[in-house]
């Protein structure tokens, strides 16, 4: 792979071809925003575009004199390209305009008997491998989950007494937790097996693919030597799906168009709300919506977005068991037995409501004492109430990309709350 180079300006982006790569924005040669895409020069133009009204964007290019840039087969090389990059020249701006919070990895416990594959937030165990840093966790999962079609590998933090649910569709093969059942000469034929699929998979990662490919070749000409051709057509099917996982031109586009839209989102609410409320990042956002009818069969919805994207792995739902006369009793009992659990908290509480659901969950959060800005969103027309002193009101406008991402999280938790609460009345009827 060979690295060109264009002047940072306008004109000269007409230089770079429109295929896959990996771009890099530097400053005195020194890197200082590293991307990728499958189209480096739109992605360059949309860069200068973006600056004439985002901040961020204007930065990086005042800030750099060139851009160089690297050609890869496809998005995938792009993406492991990128992610070592990143890794390790720490580009000033990808870690700047991100909270630490946000990177993701892909862990690879190697020092354990048999390495579990992992996705976490922080680099924080000197015996792991991390690969990283990923900006979207489905990116990350779609990575693992091509990758481990090829070579299976085990994501359970501890080996249970039976086989995992991966191990019944052949994605844990052979699984530890079967492993360590096996007497002494089929457990140390096993285990090297699993070690073999965890070094196979680290060497991916590196982008040593090409001497993978290499050995599975060497292995079926060896195979068909043996006359054993059923482990051959094996391994010809793993070659095959590996090569398709590297030249695959695409790689989850949608998922990195919706990152980069939930990115602008993230920004613009973070710009929003710093005028009124204190907000160091929104890396997690709960919203609450309640559904009721006259107090009866009550119900509640936390929904989580996880830096601007829905997590439904976090969504929790309430049946409010306490009889109830007012909205304060409901979210009381709600954020009480919210808070009382150890899941994450949120940078930022959202209510749907106006100034009486807000001045409820406020009651609520200074009983407890819990400080997390707050925020309401009401209706006809829809507007902002901050969770202040005050409870000042603002109207933003209707295609502001912050205001757009509460309505998201309003319109998701009325959705949640709302089915869980039909669910309850019904199943009531046939009672």
């Amino acid at each position: 792979m060979s690295t060109c180079i264009v002047s940072c300006n306008k004109p000269s982006i007409q230089a770079v071809p429109t295929t896959t790569g990996i771009y890099i924005f530097c400053a005195k040669k020194k890197p200082a925003y590293i991307g990728k895409s499958i189209n480096l020069r739109a992605r360059l133009k949309s860069h200068f575009e973006n600056a004439k009204i985002d901040a961020k964007e204007r930065s990086i290019i005042e800030s750099s004199d060139m851009i160089k840039y690297i050609i890869t087969d496809s998005e995938f090389k792009a993406l492991l390209l990128e992610s070592r990059w990143i890794q390790k020249y720490r580009p000033r701006y990808n870690v700047r305009w991100r909270d630490d919070k946000s990177f993701l990895y892909i862990k690879i416990t190697i020092k354990d008997k048999y390495p579990k594959v992992l996705i976490t937030r922080r680099e924080d165990d000197h015996k792991s491998l991390y690969f990283g840093p990923f900006s979207s966790v489905n990116i990350v999962r779609s990575v693992l989950k091509e990758i481990r079609r090829v070579f299976p590998f085990c994501t359970q933090k501890k080996s249970g007494a039976k086989r995992c649910f991966y191990a019944k569709i052949n994605l844990c093969n052979p699984c530890p937790s079967e492993i360590e059942k096996l007497k002494t000469s089929k457990k140390l034929k096993a285990t090297r097996q699993y070690r073999k699929n965890i070094r196979s998979l680290t060497k991916v990662l590196e982008g040593q693919t090409e001497h993978i490919l290499k050995g599975l070749y060497r292995k079926i000409d060896t195979l068909k030597q043996q006359q054993n051709y059923e482990d051959a057509i094996q391994i010809r099917e793993r070659i095959a799906r590996l090569e398709g996982i590297v030249m695959r031109k695409k790689f989850d586009e949608d998922s990195i168009d919706q990152y980069n839209q939930s990115t602008k989102q993230i920004h613009a609410l973070q710009t929003l709300l710093k005028t009124y409320l204190h907000v160091q990042n929104l890396h997690r956002i709960e919203c609450y919506d309640m559904s009721t009818l006259s107090f009866q069969h009550s119900t509640a919805s936390m929904v989580v977005f996880t830096e601007g994207l829905s997590d439904k792995k976090e969504y929790k739902r309430f049946k409010i068991k306490a009889p109830v006369q007012s909205d304060f009793q409901m979210f009381e009992e709600v954020l009480t037995r919210r808070f009382a659990n150890t899941w994450e908290k949120p940078n930022l509480i959202i209510v749907d409501g106006g100034k009486p659901q807000v001045r409820a969950v406020q009651k609520v959060l200074l009983k407890q004492k819990i400080t997390i800005p707050l925020i309401g969103i009401a209706k006809h027309p829809d507007r902002i109430i901050f969770g202040d002193d005050s409870l000042i009101t603002i109207k933003p406008q209707r295609h502001h990309h912050g205001f757009r991402l509460i309505q998201e999280l309003r319109d998701e938790s009325h959705r949640f709350a709302k089915r869980y609460h039909t669910y309850i009345r019904e199943k009531n009827m046939l009672k």
